[in-house]
């Protein structure tokens, strides 16, 4: 049996949803035809299902490089209707099964790259790497996909314990506040703000919370005491030892003076023995 040397691109696509129609070859590039065969889609804003075919346009989007060239799918698309009233949304275009997310100009594969690449890295590094791959991209738009995927995921759920502290983003200038859930060790919270304020309107939400492990800061200790009254308040084990220091030291200036007179022994001055400096009586120092 004689074996292909042909790639199959319909492999690496949803074939399902999507057809091939016409493969472009450059010196830097690849340009994939591809046209819709799918006949309905899913509102990206209320998520119902759309079969009111409203029109076809050409999307151009880019995907993971191929053997060093860049790849550009051109998809002629379907756009349907969105007949749902309370949605906002008139028209919606097809993500093909998670291949392409309404409205984006890159694959969700080729984005997921570019985020881990980002996070191994830095946001400017990647787009640097990128642009040596020959996939075109900028760090403003690797912060972007970053910022989104972290709004987009679920509010963390902190455990009955927890620790609070303050942090600087710019030190003297602008602060912090971050909470971490003693069960995991895993931060939960990032509060803009070392304020009373801030940390109240998160406990409101987290009235779960029992224990709260904390530095020596007042802001921190009364909004506990107000919104959280019945919780405990533990001091961390930095702070519960300079409170110890501390108590300490106040035990020791009550009891001992400040200023200690030593007195000196006139006997034993008296009859201080010469040193090896001092000459003795009937030598004459040379």
């Amino acid at each position: 049996m004689e074996s292909s040397n042909t790639l199959f691109l319909d492999h690496y696509f949803p074939s399902d949803v999507l057809k091939i129609t016409e493969v472009i070859e450059t010196d830097d590039k690849i340009i994939i035809h591809m046209k819709s065969i799918s006949h309905t889609c899913v509102c990206p804003r209320c998520h119902q299902r759309l079969e009111h075919y409203h029109g076809t346009y050409i999307r151009k989007v880019q995907d993971l490089p191929i053997l060093g060239k860049n790849v550009q799918l051109r998809i002629k698309a379907h756009e349907y209707i969105c007949d749902n009233e309370g949605c906002p949304v008139r028209t919606g275009a097809e993500t093909f099964n998670g291949f392409l997310n309404a409205n984006r100009r890159m694959t969700q594969r080729c984005e997921d790259f570019i985020c881990m690449l980002a996070i191994e890295t830095s946001c400017e590094g990647c787009a640097r790497i990128c642009q040596a791959m020959n996939l075109y991209i900028s760090g403003d738009s690797v912060i972007r996909f970053l910022t989104e995927r972290y709004e987009a995921q679920p509010p963390p759920v902190c455990g009955e314990t927890i620790g609070i502290d303050d942090f600087a983003f710019k030190k003297r200038s602008r602060y912090g506040t971050v909470i971490v859930d003693e069960a995991t060790h895993k931060p939960v919270a990032v509060l803009n703000g070392r304020d009373s304020n801030t940390l109240k309107a998160w406990l409101r939400q987290n009235k779960q919370v029992r224990r709260i492990t904390r530095d020596r800061a007042s802001a921190y200790a009364s909004a506990i005491e107000e919104i959280l009254p019945d919780a405990m308040q533990i001091a961390d084990r930095f702070h519960l030892h300079q409170n110890l220091l501390e108590a300490v030291q106040n035990a020791l200036k009550s009891v001992v003076p400040a200023d200690i007179k030593i007195p000196i022994d006139q006997g034993c001055s008296d009859n201080q023995q010469p040193t090896e400096n001092t000459p003795k009586e009937g030598v004459k120092k040379k």
